[in-house]
This record gives structure tokens, sequence and C-alpha cells, in this order.
């Protein structure tokens, strides 16, 4: 039996919401940004290694072989994302936990570091999702040892800033390790980011990027969220042998490794942001864009956004409908059940869920989606809701306050016919929400 869609309004809203998808994948795309800075930074025709890892990397390596002139290199992209790009070694890796194929494609990443020489450049393609493809351990950690705590972090509800700085002080090229290991070449780092704020030492874990961060810190991190008795000992052994000062640290600013290394920003979360603020103030919507730096529980997020999306509808403040309100970054999920989903889809349903005790039949909807095509524990990218839909739910059977109680969102809106997917788009620039207020705009007040 079709799920009851609700009001003509809100179904109106969704349609143009899906319509936005197409948008959100075109901003997203990195090959001309990359293409951009080099051009920008003079090197177009200039000889180099590259090197690419991520979510992103196919698409960031061919926009900067159509600037440079390849002398090698090797590009480490997600297992299962199709292509190659000519005159470079192309190697899969695993994501969101590193295997066997991550390790190799590390060590190829430090191989060709370390061949380039003084004179030479190195160009670094990084893109999110670098921390788990590419990886090779510090001496006396196994692969075992790097998966049963990234696993511990995922689940915990730890922001990325804070998973990374685990990360960094257990790899060898986290961390400005990979920079250290090409000088003294000259390393240009060209960064897409995934992580609220685009702090540049947090993306993949900063491999060209000057790290901060200590070991004393990583331990906090397994401290503040209890998992430092639960993390393997032999984790917890070399990061209380670094915070001692037996272990060398990361390369901090200031270290000679690093000195001709460079790093720049070329695609970030807010220049997706900005070009869909356009296009949808180009429909007829008052546009209004939050944040790009959006971070904490997906559940409560999406709480918080039902708040500002009802003042808006009640009072026009912060914006007067027919409005778009518009943020970006990265919630967490601290997982509790055993259901498929992730943090955009938990954030809509509970978006949803606050929407429909306060006014189910509102004209509202959301699409809370990731640009790389995955969402979490989902093979979907998000969702979109609204209003109507958890007593959609309920007439169906469903509750859809236990599904979010299960991290079973996943559930929810396969049954409303309401999963965004996309499949691996070959980028990374973090989430995108979407909240459109009506009443939706005429066709002839800027609706095409």
């Amino acid at each position: 039996m079709p799920i009851d869609t609700g009001p003509e309004g809100q179904r109106r809203l969704v349609s143009i919401l899906r319509e936005a998808v197409g948008r959100v994948l075109e901003a997203s795309r990195l090959d001309w940004r990359v293409r951009r800075l080099l051009e920008e930074r003079g090197l177009c025709r200039s000889r180099a290694v590259v090197l690419a890892l991520g979510k992103g990397s196919l698409q960031m390596a061919r926009g900067a072989l159509e600037c440079l002139e390849p002398e090698g290199g090797v590009v480490v992209k997600p297992r299962g994302m199709t292509g190659n790009v000519e005159g470079l070694e192309v190697v899969e890796g695993s994501h969101p936990l590193p295997d066997e194929w991550s390790l190799r494609a590390g060590r190829r990443l430090l191989e060709w570091a370390g061949s380039a020489g003084e004179g030479d450049n190195v160009v670094v393609l990084v893109s999110g999702g670098g921390s788990a493809l590419a990886e090779v351990p510090m001496e006396g950690l196994a692969l075992e040892d790097l998966r049963e705590v990234n696993m511990l972090l995922l689940k915990s509800g730890a922001s990325i800033h804070e998973i990374n700085t685990v990360r960094k002080h257990l790899s060898r090229i986290k961390g400005g390790r990979l920079a250290a290991t090409a000088y003294p070449a000259r390393v240009l780092g060209v960064y897409a980011s995934d992580v609220p704020g685009d702090r540049l030492d947090m993306i993949a874990s900063g491999p060209t990027v000057p790290d901060p961060t200590t070991y004393g810190d990583a331990l906090a991190v397994l401290e503040r969220y209890g998992l430092r008795d639960s993390a393997p000992p032999r984790v917890v052994a070399l990061l209380e042998a670094g915070a001692r000062g037996e272990v060398e640290e990361t390369p901090k600013p200031g270290d000679r490794r690093l000195s001709t290394t460079e790093n720049r920003l070329a695609a970030s979360n807010m220049d997706v942001l900005e070009d869909l603020a356009a296009w949808l103030g180009g429909r007829g919507f008052n546009t209004l864009v939050l944040t790009s730096r959006l971070e904490g529980e997906s559940r409560e997020v999406g709480r918080a956004l039902a708040s500002i999306a009802l003042e808006a509808l009640d009072r026009g403040v912060p914006v007067k409908p027919p409005a778009a309100l518009l943020a970006g970054g990265e919630t967490t999920v601290t997982v509790r059940g055993g259901g498929r989903g992730g943090r955009n889809m938990e954030l809509a349903l509970a978006w949803s869920l606050a929407m429909a005790y306060w006014s189910p039949e509102a004209p509202a909807a959301i699409l809370a989606m990731d640009t790389d095509g995955i969402d979490g524990r989902s093979d979907a990218a998000g969702a979109v809701a609204w209003p109507w839909l958890p007593v959609a739910l309920r007439d169906a059977g469903l509750d859809p306050y236990q599904l979010l109680a299960d991290n079973d969102s996943e559930r929810a809106f396969a049954y409303a016919g309401s999963l965004v997917s996309t499949g691996l788009t070959g980028t990374n620039l973090n989430s995108v929400v979407v909240v459109l207020l009506g009443p939706p705009p005429k066709p002839d007040d800027g609706e095409a």
C-alpha cells in the first residue's frame, strides 16, 4: 500500500528537494576546482610526482593532469569505484576501516614520496576518506589494532577532529609524515575538505600538514569516551610511550622537514552551500546559509533545525518563507542499536519527528545527504523527509521513535521511498542539509 505523503505543499517541496540532489552533486565536483587552483599557483605545464588519496582522488587527479605533466605517481581510490587515470598507478583501499589493500596503498604512497629529491615537485591531492584508504601503522602495531580502535571511535560519538587526533599518532603517513618523507622535494598539498571548519590537518588526518596535536591529546580522546580499557593494548601502549617522549612525535609547525611544503584548500562544503543557495534563490526561495560547521549528535541537530524551521514558519525569523535554510558539516551518531542508516538519515528522521509533534501539516521538507554518496551503515547517500512522514509510518504499523532508537532510520525511508541513492560520487565535501519552508513559490514567482 503506498504511503500517505501528506499535504500538497509538502509534496511540492519534496519534489524540489529531489531536484536539488543533482545540483549538490554538480556543485561538489573536484576536477575543475583542482585545475583552477594549480593554474592560480602558476604550476601548469610543470613536471611533478602526483599522489592522490581519498574518496575524491580520481576527480582530483584528473583535474590536476589537465594542468600538470606527471612524472608518475599513485592514486588511491575506494574499493568499488571504477575508473583510472592515464599515466598514474591506481590502487584501491578500504573505507571506513583499513584493510590489507589500504596497507598496500599506504606503502606505495610512501615509496613514491621517498623517490622525490631536491628540486622535484610533489603534488599531493587529499580528500576525505584517505585516513582509512591508505595506511601504514607505526612500528609495533598490526592492522587489527587499527581496525579495532577505529571501530570503537566511530561508534563512540567522537567528532572527526577527535578521531583523527588518534589516527595521526598511529600512522606513518598521517599528521604531516607523508610530506616529511618527501623532504627536501617541494610538496604542494591540495585539499578538498570534508571536515567542519576546513582544518587542513584534519582532512584525511593531514598527511602533508604540520600536526598541532600530541600523543597526550590522543590518549585524552580515549579517556573522554571511556575507551582506554577497551582499546587494543598495543595502541594504548604506543600512545603512552609517545606521551612520555619515547616515540617521535608527528611533525609540528616549524619542523624543518615541512619547510618545503605548502598546503592549499581547493574545495569545501561552503562552496556547495553557496552554489545551492544561488540555485534555490532563483527558484523563488529566500535563502539563508546557517553554517558549514554543523557538528553534534545527529538526532539532536535534527531537533534543533526543526526549532529553527518552526520559528521561521510562525514568525518569519530568521528568514521569511518561502525559505531555504542550508547547513553543512559532519554530525555524529552514537550507535546503540543494530539497524542500518547514517548520520544524515538520523538527522532527517529526528527533524520530521519534531516537526510532526508541533505541526504535522506544516509546509516543510528536509534533504540531508552526504556528498560522497554513502551515509554510514547504508548504501544510500541520505534521505528526504517531511512533517507528515511519522504520521504515515505509524499508520503503516511502524514506530518511528523506535526506529530512531535502534539506529534503523534507513528502514523508515526505504518504506517511504525517499532514500537518496547516488552510488559512489567520486567527491567528498561533507554532508549537506536543506530545509525548505513554504508555501512553495509559484512557477511565475521563480520556480522553473
